[in-house]
């Protein structure tokens, strides 16, 4: 009965993640993703290079995996008044239920930053991207294919999926806008605004279903996050993220906190908590090295489903790189408090 009810809930999660996005616990590690207008915002270096793995629900019989890669970088710096150009692109895979439904998604991004006096900052973007999902039909399992005597899914089905296309694609577009505001070389305000899927893009695996809106529903996402130096030791970052897609809702809020460990910012040691509330508990732990990063977070699931996954929600890792052009652009300008000199 246990192994049962454990399969029927990753029916649910299955079922929910064909319908929403993919997403990550780390927002403020997933710029591109979060808002195509953070594409070449980057207030300490001129382009930057990052990896995000997640892995959901391992202690269930099947995992759910997502594995995302990055960049952007900045250009024209010098071709427009106090304002310049962001080029990124974003590669996605989400493998759920034990590979049985992959998506992968590619997107290309574009950004125009334009400096508002000296305190402020106004960004525009737009991504465009496709995506490909594709249903293993053979690892599905059906109702009338339990055996009550060995306990498992061995019955012939008597289900009819010749209607049902294992692959299809489509494109997809999105847009944002950002405003950031840095009064002081001790304070850093970021806020912003996107909506995805702005094309409602078809999303379906059975070729005839007129009678259903398989048009993708649009996503809103808005995040706000701030910097600031309190002493030459510490940094606080405090954060808010906020999406809504048809009738679900994701929060995430919380603060991670820099601790200068070699005094000139060469080594950072990074430690965070974050809540998504009524879901997770999420603490976090990194580690900053020059111009790399590596940060490690662990959903501990307080929901109902911490009956089924032990309290074991997901893991992430993500690992990133930020570099500058010494000789192209000498007259770069940091926004955000730095342990730099």
């Amino acid at each position: 009965m246990r192994k049962y009810v454990i399969l029927s809930v990753l029916l649910i999660l299955l079922l929910s993640a064909s319908g929403q996005d993919l997403h990550f616990s780390q927002f403020y590690n997933t710029p591109l993703t979060t808002n195509p207008a953070n594409t070449g915002f980057l207030p300490n270096s001129d382009y930057r290079i990052g990896a995000h793995y997640r892995e959901q629900n391992s202690s269930l019989p099947s995992t759910y995996k997502t594995t995302s890669v990055y960049g952007d970088f900045q250009f024209l710096r010098n071709k427009f008044r106090s304002g310049w150009m962001g080029v990124g692109g974003v590669i996605l895979q989400d493998a759920a239920g034990g590979n049985t439904l992959v998506s992968n998604k590619f997107y290309s991004s574009i950004a125009y930053h334009q400096m508002l006096g000296e305190e402020g900052l106004l960004s525009l973007g737009f991504n465009l991207g496709f995506a490909n999902k594709r249903l293993n039909t053979e690892t599905l399992r059906f109702g009338d294919q339990w055996n009550a005597l060995s306990k498992d899914f061995n019955l012939p089905s008597g289900e009819n999926l010749t209607q049902l296309n294992p692959s299809f694609g489509y494109f997809d577009i999105q847009a944002g806008l950002n405003y950031a505001y840095f009064p002081t070389q001790n304070i850093y305000l970021h806020f912003g605004i996107s909506l995805h899927h702005l094309n409602r893009p078809r999303e379906q695996f059975f070729q005839n279903s007129s009678t259903v809106d398989t048009r993708i529903k649009p996503r809103s996402i808005f995040f706000a996050d701030a910097m600031i130096k309190m002493n030459d030791q510490v940094i606080l970052s405090p954060g808010v993220y906020y999406t809504r897609q048809a009738k679900s809702a994701e929060l995430v809020a919380g603060m991670h906190v820099n601790y200068n460990l070699s005094g000139d910012g060469d080594q950072q040691l990074i430690a965070g908590i974050y809540m998504r509330p009524g879901d997770a508990f999420i603490p976090s732990i990194g580690y900053q090295w020059r111009n790399f990063k590596f940060t490690f977070s662990y959903d501990a699931t307080t929901s109902g489903l911490r009956n089924f996954n032990t309290s074991r929600g997901a893991t992430e890792f993500y690992l990133q790189y930020d570099g500058l052009y010494t000789l192209m652009y000498a007259n770069k300008q940091s926004f955000c408090p730095s342990f730099k000199n």
